[in-house]
């Protein structure tokens, strides 16, 4: 995934006039501008995280909800088991979309390490044959 933001989390004199500007007109802003040039590289492990630990907290919610609402009947017999039965083919699916979701994430790792392992191999071809004939490194054992 190539992405490309407008403003980076560097110190440019784009980011540096922003941060300025925040300060003069709300310092919270300007703040808040510092903390992303200082930190913004971690802010997509940092969702990554948040959002997984948040799925986990909901999945134990629904697991939890599921389990709850059992308990309660209708009065109808006819109907409480057929209510039981959708809940448990429901809680069936959503664990098999679990499990895919997980299949797919490792997935999605792997390819990521493969194509990032390609493009090192690349890198040190490329650098490797590109280095001048008299440049043979030393190498001391």
């Amino acid at each position: 995934m190539n992405q490309s933001a407008l403003i980076r989390p560097e110190w440019t004199p784009a980011t540096i006039a922003l941060m300025v500007l925040g300060f003069v007109v709300f310092w919270p802003l300007g703040l808040a501008m510092l903390a992303y040039i200082i930190f913004g590289d971690r802010l997509r492990g940092f969702k990554r995280d948040a959002n997984n630990r948040a799925d986990r907290w909901f999945a134990g919610c629904r697991r939890a909800t599921s389990r709850y609402n059992t308990h309660f009947t209708s009065g109808n017999v006819a109907f409480d088991d057929w209510r039981k039965a959708e809940l448990d083919r429901l809680e069936e699916e959503r664990r098999k979309l679990d499990e895919m979701r997980e299949e797919f994430d490792s997935y999605m790792r792997e390819l990521r390490r493969a194509k990032d392992q390609e493009e090192f191999d690349r890198f040190m071809r490329d650098r490797r044959n590109n280095r001048p004939a008299g440049d043979n490194p030393v190498v001391d054992l």
